[in-house]
């Protein structure tokens, strides 16, 4: 079955490797984790009499069930955008989510700042394609021969990854009841120690770096730097500048941003490979660490580093914040950003 083909090197049916009944295991394993994950924010709601759970968490889950369905039956125009739209209906799912614990969410009641998240999570994972070109370790095959189908693929995807992370972080924090109640209840940060973070800020300099100016085939090894190195780089500049740390955090002795940001990362690339491997349009790795022993399309040590990542994303999205509150102003928003999506 397909409707609207769109030219690509996909066929309906095709899912990049085969295995059979996978399907049917995993469309049984992903409706057992959206009904345990509702059940559990029913129960964490009543006992705390959140809002109730709004029409577009439903909505974002219909979107994610229905591309599933519909990419596994063929329909060309979903599969090869499935990645897209799936994470486009798990983002609207945990936004509704956050509302009905919170009573508050990025979508219903900051949309400016989730505006500018997505906007910016574009550019910023550009960052990362430009370390690939380098390391080249995975490609993307199955994409549109339409050159503006192919940006649109792209701009849409990338724009889901930064807000991806950020709510399901905000949604852990919003199920932990270990928080402190009160700022009263968090001690003020102790003092940072110059050395100590000129220290961390040329380590991390140092592993953003090495990975692109040793040969390409070394290179190719040492991905795992990237996605450590601008948390070492950026976290002391970040501290220094009052800006949102996990430094800071730690320092008080409060490490549950920082673990719902682990979490959050866990999650998400799992869902990113889980929805990558049924997808039309899709990433393939070249990971040279391990390949053989592979959870969907992405090689067992790949895994670790999606926890980095997300800390790495919190990081770099600190830096630039107040340079948005400022872009802002000057486009006209006379209200400020508040930057709740740092509420974690």
């Amino acid at each position: 079955m397909s409707f609207l083909p769109i030219p690509c090197d996909w066929q309906p049916g095709d899912q990049g490797q085969n295995m059979p009944d996978f399907i049917t295991l995993n469309d049984i394993g992903l409706i057992a984790a959206f009904s345990v994950a509702f059940l559990l924010i029913h129960r964490y709601r009543s006992q705390r009499q959140g809002a109730r759970i709004p029409k577009q968490a439903f909505l974002g889950a219909g979107i994610v069930f229905a591309g599933q369905l519909m990419t596994q039956l063929g329909v060309a125009p979903v599969a090869i955008f499935f990645t897209p739209i799936a994470w486009t209906g798990y983002i609207l799912w945990i936004d509704g989510a956050i509302y009905s614990l919170r009573g508050r969410s990025l979508l219903r009641n900051d949309p400016a700042e989730f505006a500018w998240l997505a906007l910016c999570s574009i550019p910023l994972w550009l960052i990362f394609e430009a370390y690939n070109l380098r390391l080249e370790n995975w490609v993307y095959i199955g994409l549109p021969s339409n050159w503006w189908l192919r940006q649109l693929g792209y701009v849409w995807s990338f724009a889901t990854i930064w807000p991806g992370i950020f709510e399901t972080a905000i949604l852990f924090r919003a199920l932990n009841w270990n928080l402190p109640e009160s700022a009263a209840e968090t001690p003020p940060a102790k003092p940072i120690h110059r050395a100590l973070g000129i220290t961390l800020l040329v380590v991390g300099l140092l592993m953003v770096t090495i990975p692109v100016i040793v040969p390409p085939q070394i290179g190719a090894y040492l991905f795992g730097l990237v996605w450590l190195g601008f948390i070492f780089l950026l976290e002391p500049i970040n501290r220094w500048t009052g800006r949102a740390s996990l430094w800071s955090d730690l320092s008080r002795g409060d490490s549950s941003r920082l673990r719902a940001l682990l979490w959050a990362g866990m999650v998400c690339g799992i869902f990113w490979e889980f929805w990558n491997w049924f997808a039309a349009a899709k990433w393939y790795y070249m990971v040279p660490i391990l390949p053989e022993w592979k959870i969907f399309a992405m090689p067992l040590p790949g895994y670790l580093g999606f926890p980095a990542f997300a800390v790495e994303c919190f990081a770099i999205f600190a830096l630039i914040a107040p340079w948005l509150g400022w872009l802002s102003k000057k486009v006209g928003r006379a209200k400020p950003l508040r930057w709740r999506v740092f509420e974690l």
